[in-house]
């Protein structure tokens, strides 16, 4: 908050940095991904195996949850604790009205992590419950996520039908649409791989090679049904990832997203305990242990 006071900026902010490392990751990071899994593909191919991209964005989810947690706890002060939580959750909405559903979850799974959530008397004069409560009914994981993949039809069609490039912006749960892909991918486990080399056109780089995985059948015949959902799915994200940024960069705000330092689950867990004692002897103990 020191940094940026305004949590529509900070959500504007949060959706230029995914933008930009979604841009970064070609569809041939998610085949390569699970290349690795097929006992059926030469080892040759496994060794060019390169998803350097694909597993940074899953590190940078990972990291706003963290920072997330970590500029709640690092306030001694409940009032300025109280001040933060409601920052965060403000700054929620803000992704889920721009389309930014990655960043959402980043920041509901920050605020679920349980030195966050432990801190009952923190919560108990949050304003801003009400609103939380809702943003997690969204992102709730029962019946396969369900509220949220009907959320995600709504943005697409609003995206679809948009002249204003801010409402174009759609921006998945990235885990959920990796996981997706997985479980398609091993939905043919029981079927033959056939790798076959071709080669991508690109207009700003010479031609690449790319390894494809194509599903075939025991008769040896290509899978249609199946290659044709996976190729759906990296379709679908190909277009999500060339969406133009609406936003202007902030140079500050970014360079604070990207570099600043967060703790560890110990030392949030010991800050935690810090902030408001342990209040059952489970917690008790696991304070001694940190200690």
């Amino acid at each position: 908050m020191e940094v940026c006071s305004s949590a529509s900026l900070l959500g504007q902010q949060l959706t230029l940095v995914e933008l930009e490392r979604l841009s970064f990751i070609g569809p041939e990071e998610f085949v390569q991904a699970f290349a690795k899994d097929s006992p059926h593909i030469d080892s040759s191919f496994k060794d060019m195996k390169k998803t350097k991209n694909l597993e940074s964005y899953v590190h940078w989810f990972n990291r706003l949850s963290y920072l997330v947690a970590s500029e709640i706890c690092k306030h001694s002060k409940k009032k300025q604790r109280v001040k933060t939580i409601e920052f965060w959750i403000e700054t929620a909405r803000e992704c889920f009205n721009v389309g930014n559903f990655n960043s959402l979850m980043a920041i509901i799974a920050g605020l679920n992590m349980s030195p966050i959530s432990r801190l009952k008397k923190t919560w108990h004069k949050v304003q801003q419950s009400a609103k939380f409560t809702i943003l997690e009914q969204y992102m709730d994981p029962s019946s396969n996520f369900s509220s949220y993949r009907s959320t995600l039809k709504a943005a697409l069609w609003r995206s679809a039908g948009a002249t204003d490039q801010r409402q174009r912006v759609v921006i998945p749960f990235f885990s959920l649409l990796v996981k997706d892909i997985y479980f398609l991918n091993e939905g043919c486990r029981n079927r033959n791989f056939n790798v076959y080399t071709t080669f991508m056109p690109s207009s700003a780089e010479p031609k690449k090679q790319l390894a494809v995985l194509m599903p075939t059948l025991d008769n040896g015949h290509i899978n249609f049904e199946k290659f044709w959902q996976l190729a759906k799915q990296v379709t679908e994200f190909i277009t999500w990832k060339q969406a133009a940024c609406p936003y202007e960069k902030n140079s500050n705000l970014v360079l604070f997203l990207l570099t600043t330092p967060v703790l560890n689950e110990k030392a949030l867990t010991l800050l935690s305990f810090e902030r408001e004692p342990p209040d059952n002897s489970v917690e008790k103990e696991h304070y001694k242990t940190l200690k």
